[in-house]
């Protein structure tokens, strides 16, 4: 046997060339990255466990040099893999070098593209995505105090143990409005993990007693029913923030989370070392929490998040909070949208980020009011995508991003957003809404139906939700429909679309004096907290009486819903729904000042800025023109509406369809209209 030539170390590279050592480690480097991107890009798509990711790309490392050390005492040749010095001996054809090249190429043109599916398509997960085995449900917790009134407290305790968990990247934690309809101790334990998507289960109760408080807490694992940890807590209440970190911090270790250490620092911290702003902070937190998004609860949360501030100027998670009432109010206007109001929500959450700049609540604040406030929906997305890394568990973060995709049109990456928000929080039924309302701006009524169907199978008696279905019968023109799911009802005048909703249903039929008597007693006692919205409220029982065929009464009514609604104008110049209402009220005055604030209204808002909500203005605008005598300008506004999507002006928010417009009274002057007749399917007149 000949004996085997030394490698000389000067050509030490140049023999590392040869042996295409360079081209093995390079072609190796393409296809790690393409399987770490499979690893961590799809694998968490499928729930596939964390540590099967580790797994990949230890072997990876490890496979390296080992690639390398067979690159160099190998070769690939025409007759197959054979020993370098055997290799040498023989003829290498072009096609055979050129193989390497062709690896690279192919490596590095699929691990791109899937750089890209990844980042850019509903397979890529939020950071925080854990495994099941990390998954959790914090459920309410009992309030054992004698005083009813104390409920408040243990709604706070959960909500503040499940927000610490929440803020656990390693952990998958189902937000509080998922599981606030559940009752605490529940029997059917393994049926509601299943629900929601865990594996386990927190159930706990508390109990104060002046200034003593006993916190208990259990985990249980819901597949077997097991308890896997509990503990008893009698602590002071100036100690209670202890006990939540205490908890969170078990709970973590029971399920073998790993926490960072800014998570470490998280989970101890003390929002506020005084009891009494804690305490006003919980009760702000339940009104809050409630379900319904009503001016009632808007001014509780509001009233008692100014006091939590005022007792502690430095309570840096209550002055985050008020500002997300604060925005949210603005823009839902269960606040009244004042300049003002918008003010105090800019400074609450710059006061919030000041105090701790790297609070997620503070960084999600600030951009739900550049959403709500300024329809600044640029920056708004910049702060939500940087609370992501502070609230890894917060279904409010996809959720604001599909309301911000939604307003730019971007249908389809709302519903990816949606989605994701609902696998965080499968049960929130505001959450659910919102997705129906959607459907209904699409005009997909059939998946809007559906998805109000899976609310009413968790909250059955939700009327918000029947009023949602009866719009949507109003839209398809199945009036009987409507009205079997109306007539049981009876809405407050809190519950305003609901109540328009009714009213508009009986004007629709052209039998509106059953509803007058109603809308008369519901504004002999106005609601000061609802605003304009009394003036409203006139406004609709003007055109019910208009219908009914009392002209006289109608204008008594707009003329005192008019000097209602004028008022409030001064303090809420930007509110385009009060001036919708005043354009609507002067319409039915024949005064042509209700043309020029919808003309007026539609400049300041252009669809192109917000396409769900910005042809509301020119659905009113039809409606005014076709009652002011101009039958071409209110049927070119007409084809355009029909063919887009967008949130209707009216009750409950549904777009106009032929079916609806071939309804409704207020384009009465257009029917004899061979353009509107063809438009809307009506027959042609002989």
């Amino acid at each position: 046997m000949a004996a085997r030539q030394a490698v000389n170390p000067k050509n030490f590279f140049a023999e590392l060339k040869r042996r295409n050592v360079y081209k093995v480690a390079i072609a190796y480097g393409v296809v790690a990255w393409l399987l770490i991107q499979v690893a961590t890009q799809v694998f968490p798509f499928f729930e596939i466990p964390n540590w099967v990711v580790r797994l990949v790309v230890l072997v990876i490392i490890i496979g390296f040099p080992i690639a390398l050390i067979v690159a160099w005492a190998f070769e690939l040749t025409p007759q197959g893999l054979k020993r370098t010095e055997v290799a040498d001996a023989m003829p290498t054809r072009p096609s055979v070098r050129r193989a390497w090249i062709y690896v690279v190429i192919i490596g590095g043109a699929l691990a791109l593209g899937l750089f890209f599916l990844g980042r850019y398509t509903g397979l890529r997960r939020s950071e925080g995505t854990a495994s099941a085995e990390k998954s959790i449900a914090v459920l309410p917790f009992d309030n054992l105090s004698r005083d009813p009134d104390n409920a408040y407290f243990a709604e706070g305790i959960q909500d503040e143990i499940l927000t610490r968990l929440a803020k656990i990247a390693d952990l998958k934690v189902i937000s509080r409005t998922s599981t606030q309809q559940y009752q605490s101790k529940p029997g059917n334990l393994s049926e509601i993990a299943k629900q929601l998507g865990v594996a386990h289960i927190v159930e706990g109760s508390v109990q104060k007693s002046g200034d003593a408080v006993r916190v208990n807490v259990q985990l249980i694992e819901a597949a077997n029913d097991s308890h896997l940890w509990a503990d008893t807590f009698d602590r002071k209440l100036t100690d209670i923030f202890s006990v939540e970190s205490e908890v969170a911090k078990a709970i973590a270790d029971q399920l073998r989370a790993k926490l960072t250490g800014r998570e470490e620092q998280v989970i101890v911290a003390r929002p506020t070392d005084n009891p009494d702003a804690h305490d006003a902070y919980l009760r702000g937190l339940a009104y809050n929490l409630k379900t319904a998004n009503s001016p009632g609860n808007s001014l509780g949360a509001q009233k008692y998040l100014r006091e939590a501030v005022r007792l502690d100027p430095k309570f840096a998670l209550s002055w985050a909070l008020l500002s997300y009432v604060e925005a949210r109010g603005y823009l839902t206007q269960t606040l009244q949208p004042t300049v003002a109001l918008r003010e105090e929500a800019r400074q609450a959450a710059e006061t919030a980020l000041t105090l701790q700049p790297n609070l997620g609540e503070a960084v999600l604040a600030k951009g739900q009011y550049h959403y709500a406030c300024l329809k600044d929906y640029d920056t708004a997305v910049r702060y939500f995508e940087q609370a992501r890394q502070f609230l890894p568990n917060s279904s409010r973060i996809p959720e604001s991003l599909a309301y911000v995709a939604r307003r730019r049109g971007q249908w389809d990456r709302s519903e990816s957003y949606f989605n994701e928000a609902e696998r965080l929080d499968p049960r929130n039924v505001l959450l659910l809404t919102q997705r129906a309302q959607s459907y209904n701006a699409l005009r997909r009524f059939p998946e809007a139906l559906r998805k109000l169907d899976q609310i009413l199978d968790i909250t059955p008696d939700d009327q918000g939700t029947v009023i949602l279905k009866a719009a949507i019968a109003q839209a398809e023109g199945d009036l009987p429909r409507a009205s079997a799911l109306l007539t049981p009802l009876h809405p407050n005048a809190d519950d305003t679309a609901d109540l328009e909703t009714q009213v508009y249903q009986t004007i629709l039929e052209r039998q509106p004096a059953q509803i007058i008597p109603r809308l008369k007693e519901v504004l002999a006692k106005p609601n000061p907290e609802l605003g304009y919205i009394n003036g409203e409220l006139r406004f609709w029982l003007g055109w019910a009486q208009e219908v009914d065929g009392d002209h006289a009464a109608a204008q008594q009514t707009w003329r005192q819903a008019r000097s209602e609604l004028e008022p409030f104008l001064k303090e809420q110049p930007e509110n385009y729904l009060l001036i919708v209402d005043l354009a609507l009220t002067n319409m039915g005055l024949g005064d042509k000042a209700a043309l020029a604030l919808v003309e007026g209204a539609i400049a300041a808002n252009p669809i192109e800025k917000d396409v769900l909500t910005g042809p509301r203005l020119v659905d009113i605008f039809a409606r005014v023109v076709a009652r002011m005598g101009e039958p071409d300008r209110a049927i070119a506004a007409l084809q355009k509406l029909l063919s887009i999507p967008y949130e209707g002006p009216l009750a409950s928010n549904v777009p106009l369809t032929p079916a609806l417009v071939r309804l409704d009274p207020m384009f009465d002057p257009l029917r004899n209209d061979p353009r509107f007749q063809k438009l809307v399917g009506l027959p042609a007149s002989k």
